[in-house]
């Protein structure tokens, strides 16, 4: 049972909030030089701008007005990422066999998770899709789709960037397609935008009273 967490708050990527993020993934860009890319460029195009040029991309982006994922604190410290927007945000999703669309239906979708070393295993992945599904939800979406690992042993974290299954399980996600034994497609329906408003944005306090990050 993963421990409370106290003072922990999730807002959106704004330009505001970019030097957070780069705070949170440090000078590797969270993995490798990714800084969240992988999921939005072809194989050749990531493995050319790995560093520098992929952190210049994202920033281009948000600056740019969109919002590729949240962020959250603890006490005011960066301490948790997820990349969550429209599934048409993320090309390479439609050139993987194992993770094209189930239907027509529009998603959202979740595709990554970052969470800073001396924090995991305190629950974060779990409040950051909970926080994730209210984002999309106050946005208008009606379906929330992820990509996660089916973990049968012990993996290192590099590998389960996408989150476990059974995070997802626990919050309702069903399974909606497996072309892989380790990597179902999970999808969670939705609240209408007006009853997420109601109970909050993701900008709320998540695990308990908090006040606003940074």
């Amino acid at each position: 049972m993963p421990p409370s967490l106290p003072k922990l708050a999730v807002h959106p990527l704004t330009p505001d909030r970019w030097p957070d993020l780069v705070e949170l993934f440090g000078p590797r860009g969270a993995c490798a030089g990714c800084w969240c890319m992988w999921w939005r460029l072809t194989r050749a195009a990531f493995e050319a701008g790995k560093g520098r040029d992929h952190r210049r991309a994202l920033e281009r982006y948000v600056r740019a007005g969109n919002v590729p994922g949240l962020i959250a604190y603890q006490s005011g410290e960066p301490v948790g990422w997820v990349a969550v927007e429209p599934r048409e945000a993320y090309s390479r999703l439609d050139r993987s066999r194992t993770l094209a669309r189930v239907d027509d239906q529009p998603v959202w979708s979740i595709t990554c998770f970052y969470v800073a070393r001396r924090h995991r295993g305190e629950g974060l992945t779990r409040a950051l899709v909970e926080a994730a599904a209210r984002h999309a939800g106050a946005k208008g979406a009606r379906l929330l789709e992820a990509y996660p690992v089916e973990l049968s042993k012990r993996t290192g974290d590099a590998l389960v960037y996408h989150g476990a299954a059974s995070t997802f399980r626990a919050l309702g996600f069903e399974e909606a397609a497996r072309r892989s034994p380790a990597r179902p497609i999970v999808r969670k329906a939705l609240p209408r935008a007006g009853a997420v408003r109601g109970r909050g944005s993701a900008g709320s306090r998540a695990g308990g009273a908090s006040s606003r990050g940074r």
